[in-house]
């Protein structure tokens, strides 16, 4: 088979689209974090390689998107803040920003209030908090959802279009997966909210089918494209994967999946084939599957398994390499599942930014431990380990954009590049 070293004509004709506008419109890109980007800077600190700095007016996980001339990213402010003055919930507001890329400075600010209850602040939320999932844009609108404060569509001028709520539901992680855009439908993971996949109408908001029975999870969707073009969305959820017709939301296959707890870490596919990983009460654990099936396919389409995984970062797929940081660094063979490399890195960690590959390396954020440059081979070599010194922690995953890193802490909007 020569899926696992030949990318699909659909993969050129994205990084083709990719070096025209240099675009970055959702979560971990358009190409499961993979850029064909060169020029990324290798080192940064604080007086280098920093274009510019922009505070933030509260904190958040979610990662910024680049469209164009702007940068667009997700923040929260006014509860939840402090654990020893958490505050009114009733005053928690979520922040869209649009972002100038060349200055870094705040275009627009579109406020958005909570639909009550929301979930209250607590050890568990403020992990991440209340601005986890990423936007994702189609060039002409930008979509956000907020969980229980349900999905907003809002102008690239910030002008609201519609709001549509997806359930009641609360969990006390809050709310996490992004929502990704299928022709004319906007899928979004409404398992916390409503225990339901849910596709809408991208220009009306219209419901237009509801999948139940996913349960809760806080894993991005992803669309696999399979021979002949067809398409399948898939979805992880605990312990078992998922795949769904994108015209009806009919469920096509289920599989059983990595071990997990949370099901938060979204697969990456290439060529109809599906990598997971994940991290549970049973042990960590990676598998390949084959989407295109029907019914149960654990037994005919899984490829391999391994034991290694993580619990919410997500994987990157290089030249038929799978690779992940979470306080160890990984690295699999994608045709055989075989570990090259799986060693320590900065100690025993968890993770929620995942790495983004371009120009031959491995960018991996951490939480509260810098940066690490990785040379994207079987040596998975250190190239530089960077530190901006903000202290404040990051949760997300940078964005890759005409030779730029754009990337998000609690405190501050970053676009690191070359400087001389």
């Amino acid at each position: 088979m020569l899926w696992y070293c030949r990318l699909s004509l659909s993969f050129l004709f994205v990084l083709a689209a990719g070096r025209a506008r240099a675009d970055w419109p959702g979560f971990r890109g358009v190409t499961g974090g993979l850029s064909n980007e060169q020029g990324l800077p290798t080192e940064w600190g604080p007086e280098k390689n920093v274009v510019w700095k922009t505070p933030l007016p509260g904190p958040g996980s979610s990662s910024p998107i680049v469209w164009k001339d702007r940068v667009f990213v997700t923040c929260y402010s006014d509860y939840g803040l402090k654990k020893a003055d958490k505050g009114d919930i009733a005053k928690l507001r979520r922040h869209l920003l649009a972002v100038d890329r060349k200055t870094g400075k705040i275009l627009w600010d579109r406020e958005t209030p909570p639909l009550l209850p929301e979930t209250e602040y607590s050890a568990n939320i403020t992990e991440h908090g209340y601005a986890s999932s990423t936007p994702v844009t189609d060039g002409e609108r930008i979509y956000v959802f907020y969980g229980r404060g349900g999905v907003h569509a809002f102008g690239l001028d910030g002008k609201p279009l519609w709001h549509k709520e997806v359930g009641s539901g609360l969990n006390s992680w809050g709310s996490a997966a992004s929502p990704i855009l299928v022709g004319n439908k906007l899928i979004v993971n409404a398992g916390v909210e409503s225990d339901a996949l849910i596709a809408f109408d991208k220009i009306t908001g219209e419901e237009k089918w509801r999948a139940k029975g996913i349960g809760h999870c806080w894993s991005t969707p992803v669309l696999v494209e399979l021979p002949g073009g067809k398409q399948e969305i898939a979805l992880s959820v605990q312990a078992a994967l998922y795949g769904f017709d994108p015209d009806n939301g009919d469920k096509l296959w289920e599989c059983e999946g990595p071990s997990t707890a949370t099901a938060s870490s979204t697969p990456v596919t290439r060529d109809g084939v599906l990598f997971a990983i994940g991290a549970g009460f049973d042990g960590r654990s990676t598998v390949a599957v084959k989407a295109g099936g029907r019914g149960d396919v654990t037994k005919t389409h899984v490829l391999w398994r391994q034991k290694v995984g993580a619990n919410h970062c997500s994987p990157v797929l290089v030249d038929g390499r799978l690779y992940w940081v979470s306080g160890r660094a990984i690295c699999l063979d994608a045709k055989t599942g075989a570990i090259v490399l799986d060693k320590d890195l900065y100690g025993a960690r968890q993770e929620y930014v995942s790495a983004v590959a371009a120009g031959g390396k491995i960018f991996a954020f951490t939480r509260r431990d810098g940066a690490f440059v990785l040379a994207a081979n079987e040596a998975f070599e250190k190239l530089a380990h960077n530190d901006l010194g903000d202290n404040s922690i990051f949760n997300s995953c940078p964005a890759v954009s005409g030779g730029n890193l754009f990337v998000r802490s609690n405190a501050f909007l970053y676009c690191l590049g070359q400087k001389p």
